[in-house]
């Protein structure tokens, strides 16, 4: 692990590919989007494995709404920030919860209308995004998997600080990195020349072209 720059998500998923090419044979592939999708397609694509998704939510500080208080699924157990969460209105919490699962739900039917769910069950589920950096949201999707009852769940990410990857194996089976983790840069995107927003419409096109 020498490297700190990607060019792209595609690129960062071809190489993560590589490094799991052990779970081939009894694998199901599953992104965080938007961004995880483009470097899940790769993922899937070198390990020859179904591709679903795993819809998390950040919840953001009122005050700063990019700061991550909490993270929440469709259905799965909420993540919070324990010493963020002691300062915040218990009342904003719960409407917060609320909307992130609502919008989690939202982008479910836009993104998979019509496409048959991909079950976890006694297998190796992956999960993949372009990077980590608190790790709620990867946190959150972790919790709505285990409801599938996977043989494994691995965590698999182009870069993340260490601290992230150390409370993740308290809850995973593993986490596989391309970067050293002492080496994060204090952003995900830091660690990309490209690193366009995606839209949901770039991420129905990429669930398509890995049913191809």
């Amino acid at each position: 692990m020498t490297r700190t720059v990607f060019a792209d998500r595609r690129e960062a998923g071809r190489e993560l590919g590589r490094k799991l090419l052990k779970y081939k044979n009894n694998a199901t592939v599953y992104a965080l989007p938007r961004g995880g999708v483009e470097t899940a397609v790769e993922v899937a694509r070198q390990l020859n494995a179904p591709l679903d998704l795993l819809i998390a939510r950040k919840i953001g500080h009122p005050s700063w709404p990019e700061y991550a208080v909490g993270a929440v699924t469709e259905t799965g157990p909420v993540i919070w920030n324990k010493a963020e969460k002691m300062s915040l209105d218990r009342l904003w919490l719960q409407q917060a919860e609320a909307e992130e699962r609502s919008e989690a739900k939202r982008r479910r039917q836009k993104y998979l209308a019509g496409r048959k769910p991909v079950s976890a069950s006694g297998k190796t589920a992956i999960l993949v995004d372009d990077g980590i950096a608190t790790g709620l949201t990867m946190r959150a999707a972790v919790g709505e998997i285990k409801k599938q009852r996977p043989a494994k769940i691995i965590v698999a990410v182009p870069v993340a600080p260490q601290d992230t990857i150390d409370t993740l194996l308290e809850e995973v089976d593993d986490v596989v990195i391309l970067i050293d983790p002492n080496e994060f840069l204090s952003a995900v995107g830091a660690h990309y020349e490209n690193f366009p927003q995606l839209s949901d419409q770039d991420v129905a096109d990429l669930l398509a072209e890995a049913d191809q």
